[in-house]
């Protein structure tokens, strides 16, 4: 069993206000932290991983196939891979949460080595 402490872990800058942090990784999924900022936007990306996530703070609104859908505090979420999605925090405070990829992903290229 491997234990990650969220104080562990290095953030790395994947948009301008989009802050990402890999949690724990496994041989079938893993869990990454995000931090998404006022006003910040992560523009439409697909990936073949399955992705659902957690937001447990602020308000982050998602655009996929022509529709937005609101997800705040409390609320969770799941993308299917390979669906083009983009989210946008709309609001004045810090979007925090968690995401869960299946299978895990590889290393982004945004994320230094």
């Amino acid at each position: 069993m491997e234990r990650v402490s969220l104080s562990d872990c290095e953030p790395s800058e994947a948009a301008d206000g989009v802050h990402l942090a890999l949690l724990a990784g496994a041989d079938e999924m893993n869990i990454q932290h995000f931090e998404i900022e006022p006003g910040a936007v992560v523009d439409e990306h697909s990936h073949p991983h399955e992705q659902t996530g957690f937001i447990y703070e602020g308000e982050l609104v998602f655009r996929s196939d022509g529709e937005e859908v609101v997800c705040g505090s409390g609320d969770s979420y799941a993308i299917p891979g390979d669906q083009p999605h983009a989210a946008e925090n709309r609001g004045e405070e810090t979007v925090r949460g968690v995401d869960i990829f299946s299978p895990p992903r590889e290393q982004p290229s945004w994320q230094a080595e």
